[in-house]
């Protein structure tokens, strides 16, 4: 049953017929005239769902089960419904060989027009999810939760051992493996799937748990320095800190860099996407699933019609030798072009120390705030007195140079507003500015800054 009691199902007696006369399925379609097929397809008055049924010939698709998700995705999108995927399947039915395959392409294609249609999708993997269902529209959702303790993998462990020849590792193929690598966004109970479902639809919120963070000890020094070291002080709430009090819900995007979390969420009481850096994971640095992951999250916003909020705080991206052998520079490049793309209203405060590019291609938005202590440059101060002094002692020297106080930016005009420490001129401020912002707004300030100073 779906998460809601059905209002319809549909196609309830729709059946294939015996494509390859295959041997002893005349009588299995017999039985499924009388059971209805592997996938049960319909509407709750909140979304349209369909369903994976593993007892009819353990969940494959054929040429019916396929015909009827087509249709669901479609009267969906005519609909203008949600669709929620609860899954529990095989792979392509083989009693009808290469027509059952093609329903792989059919169903991806019906999932395509509906979010193109800017309709939100989901998907609760129940065990088994496996095969081409997992393989085809099972996967081209928004968000997807997998229930703890489930198979979930493309080819079956059966399947897979048969076919490669070797017994697999512990805990392949499941969906605790699915989440630790970012291909499921949330693990849930059996019990608990509702409750996510509901969330991620925006029925009921799920908030972001608050943590504890180490005794803050701001700086007494004053000047330009004196901001670097309060930007960075241990204790000092970094960007996820920030949204979890901001946040009233918080349905994760999962990615496998949490120096960068992100979400589908409600702030001040409008859904949404979130992306918030966390300073005390690694040091700070997104790699570039990092960045991967916020392009995710702002190609999502801009097919959905929601807003963007980023809280950023990071010394900048990660120089090391794995994060180039990754791609690093064309993440980054990426998450510019991302931004650059969204048609929402975007909205960036930097929280902390907004360092280089790793941290604008995160800022790159309509309105762009800073905390009154926060800093933001073109690179760290001991960087700087590194190639110009050769000597990284005279970083406290060299950064009123930079001009990386907030105010100093302000008066640069790099940022439209300085914000009063503390969460509730964070709220406030974020609130106001998604009122206000207006997509675009973004490229007319860079370019007003450029042009202030061009040689004439």
């Amino acid at each position: 049953m779906p998460f809601h009691p059905a209002t319809e199902e549909w196609d309830a007696d729709l059946v294939a017929g015996d494509p390859l006369e295959f041997p002893g399925y005349h009588d299995q379609r017999r039985a499924l005239a009388r059971t209805g097929e592997s996938v049960r397809t319909g509407r709750t008055a909140h979304y349209a769902f369909v369903e994976g049924r593993f007892d009819v010939l353990g969940g494959t698709m054929g040429a019916a089960a396929g015909e009827k998700v087509v249709r669901a995705y479609d009267r969906a999108r005519a609909d203008r419904l949600p669709m929620v995927v609860v899954a529990q399947s095989g792979g392509a039915r083989l009693q009808e060989g290469m027509v059952a395959l093609v329903q792989l392409a059919r169903t991806a294609s019906a999932a395509r027009r509906h979010a193109e249609a800017g309709l939100l999708s989901l998907a609760v993997y129940r065990s088994p999810t496996t095969g081409g269902v997992l393989a085809s529209y099972a996967s081209l959702v928004d968000v997807r939760a997998a229930v703890a303790g489930a198979v979930v993998g493309f080819a079956g462990p059966r399947v897979a051992e048969g076919t490669l020849g070797i017994r697999l590792p512990s805990g392949s193929h499941t969906a605790e493996a699915a989440y630790e690598h970012g291909i499921v966004d949330a693990l849930v109970g059996a019990e608990g799937a509702a409750a996510w479902v509901d969330a991620v639809l925006g029925l009921a919120e799920l908030p972001l748990p608050t943590r504890p963070l180490p005794a803050r000890d701001d700086p007494t020094i004053e000047g330009a320095w004196g901001e670097v070291l309060r930007a960075r002080a241990v204790g000092r709430p970094t960007g996820i800190d920030g949204a979890a009090r901001l946040c009233s819900s918080w349905i994760e995007l999962r990615g496998t860099d949490a120096t960068v979390r992100a979400a589908l969420a409600t702030v001040a009481g409008r859904r949404c996407v979130v992306v918030a850096t966390d300073r005390y994971h690694r040091a700070g640095r997104p790699g570039p699933a990092g960045f991967r992951l916020a392009q995710r999250a702002v190609a999502l916003a801009g097919r959905l019609g929601l807003p963007v909020v980023t809280l950023v705080d990071t010394p900048g991206a990660d120089p090391s030798p794995d994060a180039e052998a990754d791609g690093i520079a064309g993440e980054i490049a990426g998450t510019f072009k991302a931004l650059a793309g969204c048609p929402t209203p975007t909205v960036s405060v930097c929280v902390g120390e907004g360092g280089s590019g790793g941290a604008l291609a995160l800022s790159y938005t309509d309105r762009l705030l800073m905390c009154e202590h926060a800093i933001f440059s073109v690179i760290a101060p001991e960087g700087a007195a590194a190639i110009l002094e050769r000597d990284v002692a005279k970083a406290p020297e060299v950064a009123g140079s930079l001009r990386l106080t907030a105010r100093d930016l302000r008066d640069l005009g790099v940022v439209d507003g300085v914000i009063s420490e503390g969460q509730a001129a964070l709220d406030e401020a974020v609130a106001e500015a998604l009122e206000s912002a207006m997509p675009g707004e973004r490229d007319r300030r860079f370019d007003a800054v450029t042009a202030r100073w061009l040689e004439p």
